[in-house]
């Protein structure tokens, strides 16, 4: 399978499963695109037509790309053959017993109260509560004794806003830190956080114990107040922001990511980006919202277009600072094209319910994060292990190729079948897909790709 397309003056062509990237010229490029359809004998009689005016694309010429190309059809380097679907069921199957993450829910309460908030602005659709010392610590042991030989777990402090149960993340750390040693483990922990609460206390062990931290900002102060406001009304920018700044100057500008949403209310995402850079933030996310299609911060089909030309933009930028000696991370187009994930990881995806699971305040295991609160979907608790064999096989056989829809998709190997809740509560299928949301994952993957090429044509 081959993927063909255009941007910044570059003829870009994918072959999907050998993972090749070739940047042709435009004879090349037309002869790739009919390769397959057409006979040799006819698609040189076409493009000696269509060249007939260009002293430099001769019949010969043709020819002689036309041989190359079957050279590196020859070589699995275009048109390679999918020797990856046997491989499907095995490869998880043999580590769906190995839990290496969990996603530690220490507060199903808010101080925001922001409308978009998938989890029911921390509630997630149920009561309030924090988790104790006793249950995240039973939650750690649970990581432990599922992680096999596995040596490096994560565990990612969640909420609802995790600082409001800031005594605790605390104590579970120094836990952790207490039997790494004697149970051969070693602990990365990530803080997700709405920065309300960031003081000196909390930057400084951060910057001792966090991995990384995930700062939640939507950019323009008109846009991130709009939603992220507190239960009086009152927008929370002014606040967080100088907060955010203390705390990643701290951290020397490393293993953070501010991540923002984007809504109906501003497709035009690149000014909030601008946004962030003007702040001093340059690790950034900016992702869709996903809500209910009638919502009224759901994007539209006119906002998909505007967000498509707002990721080819975002890239002109990115090329732009980096040639000025002023680069910035955009999460969604961090690829490696050359030592990237394995093929597990590229059919298997995130591991949701098998690998990584998300832990309620009182010790419950739901598949992730998106998933806590659908009883439906409880696969059994901390103290008790899995008991929910049938919803757990289903995400055993969560893999790209148990998506019908993924099978003529050129980049179904970078997103691996995409997010299995996003997929759920869009189509009420674990395997079904999320249509907008594919289309907005190949444009960024185009994007990704296309600043690669230019990164390395640059001899950078």
């Amino acid at each position: 399978m081959v993927h063909c397309y255009k941007q910044g003056g570059l003829n870009i062509v994918l072959d999907t499963f050998s993972g090749s990237i070739h940047i042709v010229d435009d004879a090349a490029y037309d002869i790739v695109e009919g390769f397959e359809s057409k006979t040799r004998e006819e698609l040189i009689k076409e493009l000696s037509i269509k060249y007939a005016d260009d002293p430099e694309v001769t019949e010969p010429e043709l020819n002689e790309c036309y041989d190359q190309i079957c050279e590196l059809k020859e070589a699995g380097k275009l048109f390679a053959e999918d020797t990856f679907a046997p491989m499907a069921g095995v490869l998880k199957e043999r580590t769906s017993n190995v839990v290496k993450a969990l996603c530690l829910h220490v507060a199903h309460t808010c101080n925001l109260n922001c409308s978009y908030c998938f989890a029911s602005q921390g509630r997630y659709d149920g009561e309030r509560a924090i988790m104790s010392f006793e249950t995240g610590k039973r939650a750690l042991d649970f990581l432990i004794e599922n992680s096999g030989t596995r040596h490096n777990l994560e565990v990612d402090f969640f909420g609802g806003e995790p600082l409001m149960n800031w005594d605790v993340v605390k104590q579970l750390v120094a836990y952790a830190r207490s039997v790494e040693k004697e149970k051969n483990k070693n602990f990365r922990f990530t803080l997700t956080t709405n920065g309300m609460l960031i003081d000196d206390d909390v930057i400084d062990f951060a910057n001792r114990e966090m991995s990384n931290v995930v700062l939640s900002l939507d950019g323009r102060k008109e846009v991130h107040d709009r939603f992220r406001v507190d239960y009086a009304g009152n927008g929370s920018w002014d606040r967080i922001v100088p907060k955010f700044q203390k705390l990643v100057e701290s951290r020397g500008g490393k293993n953070y990511y501010m991540r923002g949403t984007f809504t109906h209310h501003n497709p035009d995402f690149l000014k909030d980006i601008q946004t962030m850079l003007d702040l001093g933030f340059d690790e950034l996310s900016m992702e869709p919202v996903v809500c209910d299609p009638k919502d009224a911060s759901a994007l539209t089909e006119d906002d998909l277009k505007i967000v498509m030309e707002q990721y080819e933009q975002l890239a002109e930028l990115m090329i732009k600072r980096r040639e000025e000696g002023r680069p910035f991370t955009f999460y969604h187009y961090m690829i490696d094209l050359s030592g990237g994930p394995c093929i597990y990881k590229r059919i298997s995806g995130c591991g949701s319910g098998t690998e990584y699971m998300a832990v309620t305040p009182w010790g419950d295991l739901y598949p992730c994060h998106q998933f806590v609160g659908d009883e439906k979907f409880k696969l059994g608790d901390i103290w008790n292990g899995i008991d929910n064999h049938a919803v757990q096989d289903q995400f055993k056989q969560c893999n790209v190729y148990a998506h019908p829809e993924c099978n003529d998709c050129w980049a179904k190997l970078y997103c691996s079948g995409g997010c299995a809740a996003n997929a759920y509560h869009a189509t009420g299928s674990i395997t079904g897909v999320y249509d907008s949301g594919c289309r907005l994952f190949r444009k960024r993957m185009e994007c990704a790709i296309y600043l690669e090429a230019k990164r390395r044509l640059g001899g950078e």
